[in-house]
């Protein structure tokens, strides 16, 4: 379904003046389907980076399981920094009957699928980073063209509530598909990704049925290579605060991501826990690292769009992420663990009931949303390119064995940066 407009916006130009959108009224429902495709695609790259793969590592070879792990998020992680920001700028462009988005979602959706197929039935560790690679690229795709729909169709004074809907959508995903990968046979690997992808897949198709999509009428400029290279830049001299919201997002989530990445490893070589049965495990931490995660969105999603403070609630965060991976690294056994999962949930929750609908704010334009949202993606994607980078040296700090410790360390040292780069935005309060 389609609506046709031009791309210039209702309102003037700016995402947060008078709370316009450039798209058209969506049918009963869009809001509902935009949450779940926001569940899905987290539902299948979540878990497949953090609970698939790394099973499959650890049955196949315990003693290169973290090496390994961090080559194929790294490679994967490269991969969706170049791809992210190129499709949302193509989606921008797009001039199909079917509308902007609507052919990305379908199409990155179909192809991310093949890349599951490929790792579900993968026995090298070369065949896992190209399974990997494919379903980034895919998926990447759809991700690109469902979040630039924040700028398209969803007004500024719902913003912080649909973001919080999403980043819960997000939480609960991790929480399904860690516990679908635990609940499924050991000794059926491709069932660990196949489940997840159809899924996945499956709830891209329900939005693209029920969007009503933006169709250029307009001809875009002429593609020039130097258009390329401005695909993956803004100044940050000119929009500043678009540059501290993108440097705060980047550092709080490489600080998730150090802990999130190697968890379950954390669980078998940290705790003891067998690796037979470490899946299990892996899933109530998740379930409870979500549930305090999940009320914490909701919580301060709303307090956020009651208030119109942002910057408060990042310092929040911050202070409890610290708290919480602080009493993580000494933890001497898994109840005190477990209580530490509960505050970095927490802390990721606050954080993310704001994050998204800040950066939303500090947009350069509605005319090239898709562009400048898959900037905005790159600052959740660098991580994943940074972290195992950071990880190998890190884990390897003593020569005996993972140093867990030193990770969360730098963990905690990337979440008080993050805190810290709010200070500096204007445009947000």
């Amino acid at each position: 379904m389609t609506s046709r407009t031009t791309l210039e916006p209702a309102v003037p130009s700016g995402p947060a003046v008078l709370g316009g959108i450039p798209g058209s009224p969506q049918p009963r429902g869009f809001l509902v389907a935009f949450v779940a495709a926001w569940f899905g695609l987290s539902l299948v790259l979540g878990t497949i980076i953090g609970a698939s793969i790394p099973k499959m590592l650890a049955f196949a070879d315990d003693g290169a399981k973290g090496v390994e792990l961090s080559i194929v998020a790294a490679v994967g992680g490269v991969i969706v920094i170049l791809i992210t920001p190129l499709f949302g700028r193509l989606s921008d462009r797009t001039m199909s009957k079917l509308g902007k988005r609507r052919p990305w979602i379908l199409a990155g959706a179909l192809s991310g699928l093949a890349g599951v197929l490929v790792l579900a039935f993968s026995t090298e560790l070369w065949q896992i980073v190209l399974g990997w690679a494919i379903a980034q690229t895919g998926y990447g795709a759809a991700n690109a063209a469902v979040h630039a729909l924040l700028a398209d169709q969803i007004r500024t004074s719902i913003r912080a509530r649909v973001s919080a809907a999403a980043s819960a959508a997000n939480a609960v995903a991790l929480v399904v598909g860690s516990a679908l990968v635990a609940a499924l046979p050991n000794d059926q690997q491709w069932t660990w990704f196949v489940v997840p992808g159809t899924i996945g897949t499956l709830l891209c198709g329900i939005l693209f049925f029920c969007l009503h999509d933006i169709v250029r009428t307009d001809r875009p400029p002429r593609w020039r290579w130097s258009d390329v290279l401005a695909t993956y830049w803004l100044n940050p001299v000119r929009y500043r605060d678009f540059f501290w919201a993108w440097a705060c997002r980047m550092l709080v989530t490489m600080s998730i991501l150090t802990v999130s990445t190697y968890l379950l490893f954390f669980i078998i070589d940290r705790l003891g826990v067998p690796k037979e049965s470490a899946s299990g495990l892996f899933a109530t931490v998740v379930l409870i690292f979500t549930g305090a995660s999940v009320v914490t969105t909701l919580v301060f999603g709303w307090i956020s769009d009651r208030t119109g403070r942002r910057k408060a609630i990042v310092w929040i965060s911050a202070l409890l992420s610290a708290a919480g991976l602080v009493l993580a690294a000494v933890a001497p056994d898994l109840p005190v663990f477990l209580v530490a999962m509960t505050l970095v949930g927490a802390a990721q929750g606050s954080f993310v009931s704001v994050d998204i609908a800040m950066m939303t704010e500090v947009l350069p334009t509605f005319d090239e949303a898709g562009k400048d949202l898959g900037i905005v993606a790159l600052s959740y994607q660098v991580p994943q390119v940074l972290v195992p980078v950071l990880a190998i040296p890190l884990l390897a700090i003593g020569g005996s064995g993972q140093n867990y410790t030193a990770l969360f360390i730098a963990a905690i040292v990337f979440g008080a940066l993050g805190g810290l780069a709010v200070l500096p935005i204007r445009a947000v309060r």
